[in-house]
């Protein structure tokens, strides 16, 4: 162990071993991958380059070229050559829509410190308004147009998604001003169920929504005379939208607002005596993370081409914050693994484990009641995990973190500042 030690300290700050160590590593999994085209170990594996290059010392710019590189060529390609393509495709869409909204919740919650339970409200107020328009349900209740509308307008409708949601995220932050602590998560909470209860009943005196029976046949999207119709078209969709929205999150954070979400929720009144204005800051807070859901439930309606309210339960609202806290509360880097996590390990860790547990039953090997296996104790192993990460891990899996800032460099600048005030005051007089 301490031999182990010793040769991580030479190496720690090392950045061509760093190189051809990742670079090794991203060979031998992407080969693995192209080989084994149906192990999810060699697909985990792949995707797992991502958090090494994270904790690798090159700069920013290089980390985001090497992640680009793994993302749009190496794991699309790699695993395209066997039967399971499609179904890789998928989870790592799946990954890439929790993960944006699992930053807009990270806005409200770890930022802003404001306790959101109904988030995917948002989630399903953009994925209605896609389907609404882009199936023939518009036309039971609008006088004109021709509906279904077509593909193209799939783009505008991102847009149009993310300004809806956008307006919800006000008209939610508006009554909940006054409130805070267990108070602010009841009425989140409620907020959520009321926006499901009125998709599930807005089937009458005018059919809008559909009701229970959903909204099907929605239509896909199109570009340049191409339909987006499989999970791998999907992918490169997500990943356009997750990276305006990591770009935009991380601009936020350390920007004046972001500052000011910080203030607010460490202290209140604090904050508003040194001038931040509360209304505002808590309304942007839920604005803006209710947009980048809002974004992603447009994605979702068009990729599953089917949409009804058993999709947007409270549990999903859960397990977003589930995301968030197992990821770190403020860490951006942290949501995108707790996120990433969460959604891999129900998609495809339990269900794989399951399969293999169920074989193992057939052969005779072991004998498993089907009411334990793995995938129906989901949310018992999420609960268990979250328990553990609670108790030995409060922070989260990448706790957030301060920008710091250079004291000596800080003092530098403040002596010219003085020194060129100074000639100014000179000249003047």
């Amino acid at each position: 162990m301490r031999r182990v030690k010793k040769i991580w300290k030479k190496y720690e700050h090392n950045k061509l071993a760093h190189g051809i160590f990742l670079l090794i590593y991203i060979g031998v999994t992407s080969l693995s991958l192209y080989l084994a085209q149906k192990s999810v170990t060699a697909f985990l594996l792949l995707l797992s380059s991502l958090l090494l290059l994270y904790y690798t010392k090159f700069t920013n710019l290089t980390k985001w070229l090497v992640a680009g590189i793994v993302l749009v060529f190496l794991l699309p390609f790699t695993a395209s050559h066997g039967d399971a393509y499609q179904s890789y495709m998928e989870v790592s869409t799946l990954v890439g829509i929790y993960i944006a909204m699992a930053l807009g919740l990270n806005i409200v919650v770890g930022m802003a410190g404001l306790l959101d339970l109904g988030f995917v409200a948002f989630f399903a107020v953009g994925a209605y308004t896609y389907s609404i328009f882009a199936s023939s349900q518009a036309s039971h209740f609008m006088p004109f147009g021709t509906f279904p509308l077509s593909g193209e307008s799939f783009w505008i409708f991102i847009v149009i998604g993310c300004l809806v949601a956008a307006l919800f995220g006000i008209l939610l932050g508006i009554p909940v001003l006054r409130v805070k602590g267990d108070y602010l998560a009841i009425v989140t909470l409620g907020f959520g169920e009321i926006i499901r209860i009125i998709f599930n009943n807005l089937d009458r005196p005018v059919n809008i929504t559909n009701g229970a029976m959903g909204i099907p046949s929605v239509t896909p999207p199109r570009l340049f005379g191409i339909d987006f119709l499989y999970p791998s078209q999907f992918y490169f969709i997500v990943l356009v939208i997750l990276l305006i929205t990591i770009f935009t999150v991380r601009r936020f954070e350390h920007s004046k607002i972001g500052r000011s979400w910080k203030a607010v929720r460490e202290n209140e009144i604090a904050a508003q005596s040194m001038g931040i204005p509360l209304v505002r800051t808590k309304l942007l807070a839920f604005a803006i993370g209710a947009s980048f859901s809002g974004m992603m439930g447009v994605v979702f309606a068009a990729k599953q081409a089917f949409v009804d309210p058993t999709s947007f339960t409270l549990l999903e609202s859960f397990t977003i914050l589930v995301m968030v806290v197992l990821g770190g509360m403020g860490s951006v880097p942290g949501v995108i693994l707790g996120a990433s996590v969460m959604t891999i390990l129900n998609l495809q860790v339990l269900s794989e484990l399951t399969n293999w547990l169920n074989q193992l039953s057939l052969s005779g090997i072991i004998s498993i009641p089907y009411a334990l296996s793995p995938a129906k104790m989901q949310r018992l192993i999420f609960g268990a995990i979250l328990i553990t990460f609670a108790l030995y891990r409060p922070q989260g899996l990448i706790p957030a973190k301060n920008r710091r800032f250079d004291e000596k460099e800080l003092q530098r600048l403040n002596r010219k500042a003085i020194s060129e005030n100074k000639k100014i005051e000179q000249k003047g007089v």
